[in-house]
């Protein structure tokens, strides 16, 4: 199962950014090529564990929450600076870029951010979800009083 594992997850993060990267000539994107590459990071965990060196780049993607969300707005804040509406790319500020290549780098910044979104969600889920917290209880005894 580990070897299958060793070439499985490689090529499935291949895929998730290939989606991510060509998702706006074709079915794909952000959130699909997030939702690949997570469910990747989670293979990874569920074969090696959390605790193994095949799983760092899940743990290191924990470290990330919040980082799509300033991309997401980042860019949407950019556009709005350079006197247009949120998010539309041809008043993206950057210099020495005509405007296809301002749409295109938007785009793609658009989508970067919501799979690094996408993806820290679903590893944070499920390591959460995995994880034997002896503190939750059963939950019988933690009913609110309102």
């Amino acid at each position: 199962m580990r070897t299958l594992g060793r070439i499985v997850i490689p090529v499935a993060q291949l895929f998730g950014f290939y989606v991510l990267v060509f998702g706006q000539y074709g079915p794909g994107g952000g959130f699909v090529g997030g939702v690949v590459l997570a469910a990747s990071m989670i293979l990874a965990i569920l074969i090696f564990g959390v605790d193994a060196d095949d799983s760092r780049l899940a743990r290191a993607v924990l470290h990330g929450d919040g980082i799509g969300l300033l991309i997401f707005a980042g860019v949407g804040g950019l556009c709005l600076i350079g006197g247009g509406q949120f998010l539309n790319y041809a008043n993206l500020e950057v210099p020495g870029l005509d405007e296809p290549s301002r749409r295109y780098l938007g785009i793609l910044l658009t989508q970067i951010g919501v799979a690094v979104d996408v993806a820290v969600t679903g590893v944070s889920i499920s390591i959460s979800l995995a994880s034997d917290d002896e503190d939750e209880g059963d939950g019988a005894d933690e009913v609110s009083h309102v």
